[in-house]
């Protein structure tokens, strides 16, 4: 997988998360560790993107 498609679905997966999270929260049924996991997944990813960008910055 190129680098390019990689941060494509790195970044369709961070727009997933933010999805998931808000539909969560719409729900008051919801746990709140449930969002908690959501919003520590999303940061990951966050990082994940991050770090692919530097990358891709310094070569």
């Amino acid at each position: 997988m190129s680098i390019e498609a990689h941060l494509a679905e790195l970044e369709r997966r961070h727009r997933a998360l933010e999805a998931e999270i808000n539909e969560a929260r719409a729900h008051p049924s919801v746990d709140d560790l449930e969002i908690v996991e959501l919003k520590r997944r999303k940061l990951l990813v966050k990082d994940q993107i991050a770090r692919l960008q530097l990358e891709t910055a310094l070569h």
